[in-house]
């Protein structure tokens, strides 16, 4: 079987598509425009340019939200992105509002001041951990470890108050808050619930992360957006493939194996990798699984 084969698609169709959902969301809502959060990252930008496809670039409106660990570079590419669509944006620090929650008092000073000092720290702190208890796994399981707890309140509350800025906006124009995960994050989990997987529909929902990629080729993203590694950008030093542990084209090529109903055997085989790649791609998918949920109630 060509494994390739299962994540190919038609870009210009899919635009196509995509389009036509966020219009029709648009009229089902009965609201004016999008608001979409913008991050420098492929996602964002992917999302920003479909819905300026669909709607117009008068009616899409993008937030850029940096705080004090954010790159420089992502505001730099936000703003490419909403140049080269004629997108309004407006940008908001939220360094002011994550302090008086105290956020960056729960890591030692002297150590989280530099971000050259984090960046190394982090790095050293995955080579530590087998890929089955990395902190990404722990993450989505709960750990027993309060440094780690801290770290996860420290940045997942970052994304949460994002959230709340593009509701509150959004709120106020009328228009719809569009989300950026796509297909990838959304099955292992690398995303924050209540955060950046809030939101009122979620365009490339449907799509792997290297087709969000090949789209946002064909739609024109600007290159430098489309070839740099994608960082979620919370806590310096980490990209989104050192938190995984497994590059996105192989994720995604097990993703869609595992989708098929294909035995671990035939994946492992087919894309080079080991039975324990395939376990841990699993484990991904069954602890994340309550994070793409409804809340839990009892039985009636």
């Amino acid at each position: 079987m060509n494994f390739k084969r299962l994540i190919d698609f038609n870009a210009e169709q899919t635009a196509q598509q995509i389009s036509e959902f966020i219009k029709d969301s648009m009229q089902k809502f009965g609201t004016k425009g999008v608001i979409l959060g913008l991050s420098g990252g492929i996602d964002s930008a992917c999302v920003c340019g479909l819905a300026v496809r669909a709607i117009g670039a008068d009616r899409v409106f993008n937030l850029i939200m940096p705080e004090k660990d954010s790159e420089p570079k992502s505001g730099e590419d936000a703003k490419l992105v909403a140049e080269k669509y004629g997108v309004r944006t407006k940008t908001i620090d939220i360094t002011p509002v994550l302090e008086t929650f105290g956020i960056y008092k729960l890591l030692p000073k002297d150590i989280f001041s530099k971000r050259d000092k984090v960046a190394k720290l982090v790095k050293l702190g995955y080579s530590l951990f087998p890929k089955n208890s990395s902190p990404f796994i722990g993450g989505l399981r709960g750990t027993k470890f309060d440094f780690q707890r801290r770290i996860q309140a420290y940045y997942r509350i970052k994304h949460r108050v994002r959230m709340v800025y593009l509701y509150y906006y959004g709120e106020q124009l009328n228009y719809l808050v569009l989300g950026t995960s796509n297909r990838t994050e959304d099955l292992v989990g690398f995303f924050v619930k209540y955060g950046d997987g809030a939101a009122d529909i979620m365009p490339i929902k449907n799509l792997y992360k290297t087709q969000v990629r090949k789209l946002s080729e064909y739609i024109g993203v600007p290159r430098c957006v489309v070839e740099k590694p994608p960082i979620p950008d919370l806590i310096p030093g980490i990209t989104d493939e050192l938190a995984l542990q497994l590059s996105y084209e192989k994720l995604d090529l097990v993703l869609a194996g595992l989708g098929e109903g294909l035995s671990d055997k035939e994946i492992a085989k087919e894309i080079g990798l080991n039975g324990k790649t395939i376990n841990y791609v699993r484990k991904l998918i069954n602890l994340s699984e309550n994070m793409r949920g409804l809340p839990g109630v009892p039985n009636a």
